[in-house]
């Protein structure tokens, strides 16, 4: 069958014209790619960037700066891009009409706001960068890169500038040092007079100082006398305000007292006057209560014979109704005699006899038992009556004692009025003399507390005097100090001076130096693994998207299931087709290696594993697309496109893994073309062999259980389809 397979595929030119064509496929893919973009960065001179220079210039320490005019010419000169100095309005059109890819525009004040360092509000000098990214946008990032390195040498030129005038100013800086040696020179000398007078002074002061403590105790003893005396002053004014305060009330109350006992004195008068009338009604009621006790007396006799004749009343109603019961027990034989209409008359004429003779019984009771209630009601009054008789006579003793006192009362009260007036008068002008006392003790207080803040004052001075003289006195000891130390410190000062001259003057800077200052720091890059180019970079990548296509267009070129004769067995099937596809999976790989390593010159750690690796990563991909298209057809290609561009997305060729969306980074380790780039990586730049052979591993696990699977499936049909054949023809 393998035979059969090789056969079929040599002598079809429909099938061996396509499937050589297939075979150069993945360096298609692979090779154009990385031809194209082997070294984009090597052309960049042939991009052209539009430069505007609009700067005016300035003027710095007397030198004409043209930062712009030198940035424009040195960019023209080196060539980075393809410099082109223009108009501003030849900019702009040129960026619209997409003639450049960039526009640098140098503004007017360029110049101008390099000098502005050493200003209060020192201006940044501004470049103004304007891509039209939506012409091509890498242009635009390696634009900027280009202006981070422009904006490195213009800083680098203004520091240097600088950097310059900062040397020549210490230059400067030292002769102004030997002028100040010679100025200290000349201060060592007044230093010295100085110490001198100060030693005078020194004397002075400690004689000021003694004469200062004197006046200060005198002072103090003068303030304590004025302060008592203030003291007992306010205490005075304050004793005199109580007093006139009581003294006022006192003239309010006598006041009121003197009125009062005038009110007393008629209050009084009414009195007796009402006392004289009610003892006269008290005549009057003794004479009516005597004919009152006689009336009630013969009330209560008559009440108690009313008794007697209501219990005999009530008696004879008794017995009138027992009689009634008698005779009408009496009459009922007789009344049996009788026609029935006078016997119900005559009955119910006895029953109302009956029924009234009861009413008026139960009524003449009632009676009797309210006649002995008055009776004894009337006894009791008869008794309350003469005690009210006896109480009266006793007020009436009394009244008549209270009459006999009330001439007394009024002569009593005549006198209290007359001398509450007095009292009144005389409280009056006793406050007078207070409220005037007290006048005179607040003046008094008032000039005794002037005299004490004086006092105070005068105390406080002296002993500030006498406080400031000592201080003074100590002070013009630490003069003395001082003015010793000044003299010796001016000395060190010429010394140091003559020194600062001496080194200012070697101080001799030259344009290394100014450089050296404008930047001090360079940045060498000692890297691992070199990649030289982005073909070198891009190449693991891109071997591996041609060499899936290229095992994608074979299952469209090639047949992977049907056989070229009849199938004798399942494995001899599965291996006729798995050797016609190894043995192109092998050439494809060795092409795409050959054109990537000798056509392109890409260099690589380890050549061979670079070979093996590749043919590894064809067999891989040959497998997965035999495995989907032997078992789903066409829709196992469908799949495998998909597979290829999760693979794109997620294998960490270009962008690292970790900049691409987290979802997506879920592929990234089920997929094989990640492990692809690795491996390549590792045999192209990194030479880690380790981690090469363990990518390589899971490439062939991915191998393995790929051809494992599509064995499976030609076991299948075989059984399904040709096996019944066999059976059929037997």
């Amino acid at each position: 069958m393998m035979k059969a397979e090789w056969l079929q595929l040599f002598r079809t030119r429909k099938l061996i014209i396509p499937m050589i064509a297939i075979l150069f496929i993945p360096v298609l893919y692979a090779g154009m790619f990385l031809w194209a973009f082997w070294d984009p960065y090597a052309n960049m001179e042939d991009l052209p960037v539009a430069i505007v220079n609009l700067d005016e210039g300035a003027t710095l320490d007397g030198e004409e700066l043209a930062l712009g005019k030198e940035l424009s010419d040195t960019l023209i000169e080196d060539q980075t891009f393809k410099f082109m100095a223009v108009s501003k309005e030849e900019a702009e059109k040129g960026l619209q009409k997409q003639d450049y890819y960039v526009v640098i525009e140098i503004p007017e004040n360029f110049s101008e706001h390099a000098t502005t360092l050493l200003d209060e509000n020192p201006e940044k000098l501004t470049i103004i960068y304007k891509p039209n990214e939506g012409f091509n946008f890498l242009s635009a990032q390696i634009g900027e890169t280009a202006m981070d390195r422009i904006r490195a040498e213009v800083n680098e030129k203004v520091a240097s500038t600088y950097a310059e005038q900062l040397f020549d100013s210490i230059v400067k800086m030292g002769d102004g040092f030997g002028e100040a040696a010679n100025g200290a020179g000349e201060i060592h000398e007044g230093a010295a007079k100085l110490k001198d007078g100060a030693d005078e002074l020194k004397g002075y002061l400690e004689t000021l100082a003694s004469s200062t403590v004197t006046l200060a105790d005198g002072t103090a003893e003068l303030a304590n006398g004025a302060r008592e005396a203030a003291k007992g002053a306010k205490e005075l004014t304050a004793g005199l305000e109580e007093l006139a305060n009581g003294s006022s009330a006192l003239v309010t109350g006598a006041e009121k007292a003197a009125s009062g006992a005038s009110e007393l004195q008629e209050g009084v008068a009414t009195y007796t006057d009402g006392v004289q009338k009610l003892a006269d009604s008290y005549g009057q009621i003794g004479q009516k209560e005597s004919e009152f006790n006689g009336a009630v007396g013969t009330l209560y006799g008559k009440t108690k014979e009313l008794n007697a004749a209501a219990g005999q009343l009530a008696a004879g109603a008794n017995d009138l109704n027992a009689g009634i019961e008698q005779l009408s027990a009496q009459l009922n034989p007789l009344l049996a005699a009788l026609p029935e209409e006078q016997q119900a008359a005559l009955h119910a004429a006895f029953e109302q006899l009956q029924a009234g003779s009861t009413t008026l019984s139960t009524g003449l009771q009632g009676l009797s038992a309210g006649t002995s209630a008055l009776s004894e009601g009337a006894g009791e009054l008869a008794t309350a009556s003469d005690q009210l008789a006896g109480a009266h006579s006793q007020a009436y003793a009394g009244l008549n004692e209270l009459n006999d006192a009330s001439p007394t009362l009024r002569s009593g009260v005549t006198a209290l009025a007359s001398g509450n007036s007095e009292l009144a008068a005389g409280l009056g002008k006793l406050s007078e003399g207070v409220v005037s006392a007290k006048t005179g003790s607040t003046t008094l207080a008032s000039g005794l507390t002037a005299l004490t803040e004086g006092t105070d004052t005068v105390n406080g001075g002296t002993k500030t005097l006498a406080s400031k003289s000592r201080e003074l006195a100590d002070g013009s000891k630490s003069l003395v100090d001082g003015t010793a130390e000044l003299d010796a410190g001016v000395l060190t000062l010429q010394e140091k001076l003559a020194e600062a001259n001496a080194e200012a003057s070697d101080v001799k800077p030259t344009e290394k130096t100014y450089e050296m200052a404008a930047s001090p720091v360079d940045v060498e890059q000692n890297g691992i693994n070199h990649v030289p180019n982005y073909g070198t970079g891009f190449a693991p990548y891109f071997l591996s998207l041609g060499l899936f296509v290229g095992a994608l267009l074979l299952s469209i070129v090639f047949p992977l299931v049907e056989p070229a004769v009849k199938p004798t067995g399942p494995f001899a099937w599965f291996t006729s087709k798995v050797s016609v596809l190894a043995i192109v999976g092998l050439i494809q790989a060795l092409i795409a290696v050959g054109i990537v390593k000798f056509a392109l010159g890409m260099e690589t750690i380890n050549t061979p594993l670079f070979v093996v690796t590749a043919i590894l990563t064809s067999y891989t991909f040959i497998a997965i697309v035999q495995m989907l298209v032997s078992i789903f057809s066409d829709t196992g290609r469908f799949i495998a496109i998909l597979i290829l561009i999760l693979q794109l997305t997620t294998s960490a060729g270009t962008f690292p893994l970790e900049l691409i969306p987290a979802p997506l980074q879920i592929f990234n380790v089920l997929l094989p073309m990640t492990y692809s780039v690795f491996a390549f990586k590792a045999a192209i730049s990194t030479g880690d062999i380790s981690f090469l052979w363990a990518n390589n591993g899971i490439l062939i696990g991915f191998t393995v259980v790929c051809l494992a699977i599509t064995f499976g499936y030609f076991a299948l049909v075989f059984k399904r389809r040709h096996s019944r054949e066999e059976v059929a023809e037997a």
